[in-house]
């Protein structure tokens, strides 16, 4: 079985790629033989212009953070963020200046004395991204260093590492399978599923234009919706999902009327229509039936049953649960989109048939 499959991508010079996907996908993988762990059977891979398949790990010009971050806990922040220094061999007289050059970029200033022990993990984490970065390495590796942080934290060491990595201009590959720090953190994305680049965009695109069905279920909340193309005309389709249609757009090739399909909207893009809300603003509106309502704080997030696409359940959020009617389990409602929305795709299943 191969792990990773007919992988090939370019990086431009100082930018940030993530590699995205679930578990078991080939991520990590991919990261290993770029930093040399793993021998590709195949290919070659380039760093700055040159062939390092042959260059063992510690000749290569990368820096790593992990997911353990690998600390020395005997050491202090400042002994860390020394140690490759030391071991590439830099001139003694220019290593404390360099500590301290890194400690002020990671906001650490005046905090190299402590031990590992007596930082927060934020604190950590900035101490091994210093480490990284000290000598100046051709290209960054991240390996899900974020993931073992809660929520809050994880989500404030997102924003921080992209302001030390535009800062220093270094070159990135971050492996994850947070999709929001994907979002955040990178000028390009690539998705991957069994083994496979499933799209390479860059985030602003890759979440607006799914290239299929996959990327649309892996990025952001969605519901799929499967049913039958009733009809086409360029990138306007038709669809019919149990009694009802539904207008949508595809890319696609090769789709026609009568092929099974499957049909995305996003959560965001579906509107709960409060009683004086004309219908006839949305290329698609139903009536639906709530299943569950989850408050979030900053929205209330839906799931609703509509029976006239066969009890098809739909995800919708209302990002301004204060001010508007809170709806509650068996309610009904009114929900629209518009067909700019509703991304149709062949179906998956019918693919292998």
């Amino acid at each position: 079985m191969q792990a990773v499959k007919d992988v090939s991508f370019t990086l431009p010079k100082g930018a940030v790629l993530t590699i995205l996907g679930p578990s078991g996908c080939g991520k990590t993988t991919l990261l290993r033989m770029i930093a040399g762990f793993d021998a590709p059977t195949s290919g070659e891979i380039f760093i700055q212009g040159q062939a390092v398949s042959s260059v063992p790990p510690h000749r290569r010009s990368i820096g790593m953070v992990f997911q353990k971050l690998a600390l020395f806990p005997h050491m202090t922040a400042a002994e860390n963020i020394a140690y490759p220094l030391k071991m590439r061999r830099f001139d003694p007289a220019s290593i404390p200046d360099l500590v301290d050059r890194y400690l002020n970029i990671v906001q650490l200033a005046g905090m190299g004395d402590r031990r590992i022990h007596e930082l927060s993990g934020g604190q950590q984490q900035r101490v091994a991204i210093a480490r990284a970065l000290s000598f100046s390495p051709d290209l960054l590796l991240l390996d899900e260093p974020l993931s073992a942080l809660d929520k809050k934290l994880r989500e404030e060491m997102q924003l921080e590492f992209r302001r030390i990595q535009q800062e220093l201009a270094v070159t990135t590959i971050n492996v994850t399978h947070d999709q929001r720090e994907a979002l955040v953190m990178s000028d390009e994305i690539i998705v991957m599923s069994d083994g496979v680049i499933q799209q390479a965009d860059d985030p602003v695109r890759l979440y607006r234009q799914p290239s299929n069905r996959f990327v649309a279920s892996f990025i952001g909340l969605t519901s799929l919706l499967r049913g039958t193309l009733v009809r086409i005309q360029g990138p306007d389709v038709t669809v019919r999902v149990g009694a009802g249609e539904l207008h949508g757009r595809t890319a696609a090739d090769g789709l026609s009327a009568g092929r099974p399909v499957e049909s995305a909207i996003r959560a965001e893009q579906v509107r709960i229509l409060g009683p004086d809300d004309p219908t006839g603003h949305f290329d698609n509106a139903l009536q639906a039936v709530v299943v569950q309502q989850i408050f979030e704080g900053d929205r209330m997030v839906y799931q609703v049953r509509c029976p006239e696409l066969g009890d098809a359940l739909i995800f919708a959020f209302d990002h301004d649960p204060a001010d508007r009617k809170r709806y509650r389990k068996n309610d009904t409602i009114q929900i629209g989109w518009n067909s700019r929305d509703l991304l149709v795709y062949e179906d998956s299943e019918s693919r292998h048939l």
